[in-house]
C-alpha cells in the first residue's frame, strides 16, 4: 500500500499534508501507510467546534477511527488543559488485506480516549466469532501512561499463541519492537504500565474453536504499576509540578529473564529529614523492608542496580509539605550493559530486527586504569535527521567520554552513514541509545577494544618503545614484545622498555607513499584460562626523519563476521592517523644524537687546522 493523504476537514478549512512520519510538530492531519498516527491540530483558541475527518473515495482508508470531537467538551476539559491550544487526535490507517477483510461485518475496536474506560472481546461474555481482528487505541492525554489490566481471559490455547490471540503493545501495534506481549489460554496476562500515554491492543481469532474472550480496563495517571519494557521513565505524581499529600505509589520493574535492572536518577526534591521518615522514596531489590535504600531531600540518590530481575520503587509523602518529586530512567536487559572485558561487541535492541520504540539504552564500557577505549562502528541504520535542520532530534546515538552523560559528547549520530572510530580519553566510554514514538530501523553494532597508551621513539638504527606498566597490570614484562618473544620487554621501574636495533626482532623495510619505512608488530598477549587473546600494534619509523608511529591492528579474529564490512578500519592509516600515549595523535621523537656527532666532528677539524698552523709557525 502506498502512501496516504486523509484531508482534514476544520470549518470552512480543508488541508492535507504528507504522510508521516516525515513531518514533525505542529500539523493539520497525518496518515502513516501501515500504523497509526497522533496528529495535534494547531487551533487559536481551546475550543475547535464540530470537526470532520473524510477521505476521497479512491484513497479511503479500510479503517479511520477518532475520538468523539463533536463540542469543547467532547474530550474531555482535562484533556483539553492539558493540551491548551492544542488537540490530539488518533487515526488508525489499516490497508486492505487479510485484517482488513477478517473485521467485516464485526463491530470491534476503536480508539479509546477517555481518562479510563473498559472493552472486550466481540460478543463477550459469549463466544467470539471466527476470522476476527480487533484493534484497540488507547489514547491518553501527553504527560500521562496508561495501566492496562484484565478482569476475564478466555482463549483458544497454543504453544506459541498462533491460533486465537491477544497481542499488547507499548505504542502503535505497527511497530513490532513495542510488542509487550501475545498471550492466549485461560491464564490473564499481568498488568501492564505504557512507558507513554498510548497502549495498542490486537485480538485475533481463527476460523476453529471460539472461547468467551476477554475482559480489560484501562485508566490513565497512574500511580504506580508494573513496568516490563526494555526502558522507560518513572515520576512522582504531577511531575514536574509539586506532588499531592498523603499519596503512596509502588512500580514494579520487571525485567525480561535473567537480567538486571539499572536505574538513574536525573532529578530529586523530596521533603527531607534525616531519617527520611515523612516524604521518601524507597527502592527495593526484592519484597522486603530495606531501610538502606530510603532517600530524600535534594541530593540525587546513586545509580542503582537490582539483585534480581525486579526492582520495586515506592514513593510516599505525607500530610503536608511538598516538593518537586523525581524524574528516574530504568533500564534493563540488553537495554543496559557494563563491559569490562579489554575487547568485546554489542549491538542495540533485538539487532538486527528492528529495535523498540521509546527506549533510551546505556552501554557502559569501563577498563583498567590506564586505557582508553576505541570503539569500531560495524553497522548503523537509525531514523534519519530532521528535515529542516539536519539534526539527529529523533531517534540517535550517542558516545560520551566517560561512564554518565554529564562527560563530555564525542559524537551524536543517526541515519545510515557509517561513523568513523572514536575514542576516549581515559579508561571509559559510554554509548546511549534514545528512540522516539514512530519509526524503527534495524538499529547498530559496535565492537571496541582497550588501547594501550604508549610512547613510540626511533632513531637511524633503532626502536624504543615505553609503555606504562599500572596499564598492563598484572601482566608479566614477557607477555609484552616486539616482532618475536625474543624481544620481550624490560621492566624499568614502573615502566616496561623495549630497546631494539633494526635488524633484530622481526622489523623490515618497506615503501609507503613513495618513502623508506621500517616496520615490526609489537604484541601484547592477554591470553588466559586456554583463551588466545593477543592484541597487535604496529610501530613504524621513518628513519630519514626519525619519526615514529604506533597503530592498532584490527584482526579478523576480532571483528568476526563483520571483518569484510569493517575492511576499511582494517588499513594502516596515512602517517598522521596513529594512535598514541594521551590520545589518537602521533609521538614523534627527534633524535639528535647524530647532529651533535657532526658538530663533534666540525670542531676537531678546525682544532686539528689550528695545530698544524702553529707547528708550520714555529
Amino acid at each position: 500500500m502506498g502512501n496516504r493523504y486523509v484531508p482534514l476537514k476544520l470549518g470552512r478549512h480543508n488541508r492535507t499534508l504528507a504522510p508521516c512520519p516525515a513531518p514533525r510538530g505542529l500539523v493539520s492531519t497525518l496518515s502513516h501507510p501501515h500504523s497509526r498516527c497522533l496528529i495535534k491540530v494547531s487551533s487559536p483558541s481551546d475550543c475547535l467546534g464540530r470537526l470532520n475527518l473524510s477521505a476521497p473515495a479512491n484513497q479511503a482508508p479500510q479503517i479511520l477511527a477518532c475520538p468523539e470531537l463533536q463540542t469543547c467538551g467532547g474530550p474531555g476539559e482535562d484533556m483539553l488543559a492539558e493540551l491548551g491550544s492544542y488537540l490530539l487526535l488518533a487515526v488508525a490507517l489499516l490497508g486492505p488485506g487479510p485484517r482488513a477483510q477478517a473485521m467485516k461485518g464485526v463491530k470491534c475496536g476503536g480508539v479509546l480516549s477517555a481518562p479510563s474506560g473498559n472493552f472486550s472481546s466481540p460478543n463477550f461474555p459469549r463466544l467470539y466469532p471466527y476470522n476476527t481482528e480487533c484493534s484497540w487505541l488507547i489514547v491518553v492525554a501527553e504527560g500521562s501512561s496508561v495501566l492496562l489490566t484484565f478482569h476475564t481471559f478466555d482463549l483458544e490455547y497454543h504453544d506459541t499463541c498462533d491460533f486465537d490471540f491477544l497481542e499488547i503493545y507499548n505504542g502503535a501495534s505497527g511497530d513490532k519492537g513495542n510488542l509487550l506481549g501475545r498471550f492466549c489460554g485461560q491464564v490473564p496476562p499481568p498488568p501492564f504500565t505504557s512507558s507513554w500515554h498510548v497502549m495498542s491492543v490486537i485480538f485475533h481469532s481463527d476460523k476453529h474453536v471460539a472461547s468467551r474472550g476477554f475482559s480489560a480496563a484501562y485508566q490513565k495517571d497512574v500511580c504506580g504499576g508494573v513496568l516490563t519494557g526494555l526502558s522507560g521513565v518513572l515520576t512522582s505524581p504531577e511531575y514536574p509540578n509539586n506532588y499531592p499529600n498523603n499519596v503512596e505509589c509502588r512500580w514494579v520493574i520487571r525485567a525480561a529473564g535473567p537480567a538486571s535492572i539499572k536505574l538513574v536518577f536525573v532529578d530529586f526534591q523530596v521533603e527531607g529529614n534525616e531519617d527520611c521518615t515523612y516524604d521518601y522514596v524507597a527502592v527495593l531489590g526484592q519484597p522486603g523492608p530495606a531501610r538502606g535504600h530510603h532517600y530524600c531531600g535534594s541530593a540525587r540518590p546513586p545509580t542503582l542496580v537490582s539483585l534480581g530481575r525486579e526492582l520495586q520503587v515506592v514513593f510516599k509523602s505525607d500530610f503536608n509539605i511538598a516538593g518537586r518529586g523525581f524524574k528516574a530512567y530504568y533500564f534493563s536487559g540488553e537495554c543496559q550493559e557494563v563491559y569490562t572485558a579489554v575487547r568485546g561487541n554489542f549491538s542495540s535492541p533485538q539487532y538486527p530486527r528492528s529495535y523498540p520504540n521509546n527506549i533510551r539504552c546505556h552501554w557502559t564500557i569501563r577498563l583498567p586504569p590506564g586505557y582508553q577505549v576505541k570503539v569500531f562502528f560495524l553497522d548503523l541504520e537509525l531514523e534519519g535527521p530532521n528535515s529542516l535542520t539536519r539534526t539527529c532530534d529523533f531517534d540517535h546515538l550517542m558516545a560520551f567520554d566517560g561512564a554518565s552523560e554529564e562527560a563530555p559528547m564525542l559524537g551524536n549520530w543517526c541515519g545510515h552513514h557509517l561513523p568513523p572510530p572514536v575514542t576516549s580519553s581515559r579508561n571509559q566510554l559510554l554509548l546511549l541509545l534514545h528512540t522516539d514514538r514512530s519509526a524503527t530501523h534495524r538499529g547498530f553494532s559496535v565492537a571496541y577494544i582497550g588501547v594501550v597508551p604508549m610512547n613510540v621513539s626511533c632513531s637511524r638504527t633503532d626502536f624504543q618503545i615505553l609503555i606504562s606498566a599500572q596499564a598492563l597490570a598484572p601482566l608479566e614484562r614477557t607477555k609484552v614484545y616486539l616482532g618475536s618473544r625474543s624481544c620481550a620487554a624490560q621492566e624499568v621501574g614502573s615502566t616496561f622498555r623495549i630497546q631494539a636495533r633494526f635488524d633484530t626482532c622481526g622489523t623490515e623495510s618497506q615503501r609507503r607513499n613513495n618513502t623508506s619505512v621500517i616496520v615490526s608488530v609489537l604484541y601484547i598477549d592477554f591470553s588466559a584460562g586456554g583463551r588466545e587473546d593477543i592484541h597487535q600494534y604496529e610501530v613504524r619509523c621513518e628513519p630519514r626523519r626519525k619519526e615514529a608511529s604506533v597503530h592498532l591492528l584490527s584482526g579478523s579474529d576480532w571483528l568476526g563476521p563483520y571483518a569484510a564490512t569493517a575492511e576499511h578500519l582494517q588499513e594502516a592509516p596515512p602517517r598522521d592517523e596513529v594512535e598514541a600515549l594521551e590520545g589518537p595523535v602521533a609521538m614523534v621523537a627527534q633524535d639528535t644524537s647524530d647532529i651533535v656527532f657532526l658538530g663533534l666532528c666540525i670542531l676537531a677539524g678546525v682544532l686539528m687546522v689550528i695545530a698544524i698552523v702553529v707547528l708550520m709557525l714555529l
